[in-house]
């Protein structure tokens, strides 16, 4: 019981996980920061109003439409999608394709981590060299 318990939580997936839960409440603080500190006054000033939610709001009867905290909810979208995008997946697909390229030219870098392609050719390469005919060889080979 202890043992599969410790092989599910050592297991890469589950640790890769935890890593983006908590990273990623860390960075919602970040960018939540940014939002209330920077932008929501930047807006705020131009619409005259203490915040996003109370800023356009358009009352229909005595139903009230806040079109500010729908606005403030994304530019909150975008800030946190350039900032993953250019802070996390630009730099890792640039640093992917140069891996790429040197793998192409057959240049393997001594440190370089062992990846997906990299086990399945291995595989590939063993499956086939397990489904050759053997070679005959010694006096009765002819």
């Amino acid at each position: 019981m202890i043992k599969g318990f410790k092989e599910f939580i050592l297991r890469g997936n589950v640790i890769d996980l935890a890593v983006a839960v908590v990273i990623g409440a860390a960075f919602t603080a970040v960018v939540n920061a940014i939002v209330n500190g920077v932008f929501n006054p930047l807006i705020s000033a131009i619409f005259q109003a203490d915040s996003l939610d109370t800023s356009l709001v358009v009352t229909i009867g005595k139903a009230q439409i806040t079109f500010g905290a729908v606005l403030g909810a994304v530019i909150q979208f975008l800030i946190v999608a350039v900032v993953v995008y250019f802070v996390f997946v630009y730099p890792i697909n640039i640093a992917k394709e140069r891996a790429q390229r040197l793998r192409d030219k057959g240049v393997v870098e001594p440190d370089a981590p062992v990846t997906d392609i990299d086990l399945l050719t291995e595989i590939r390469d063993l499956l086939r060299s397990q489904q050759e005919p053997p070679v005959a060889s010694g006096k009765h080979a002819e």
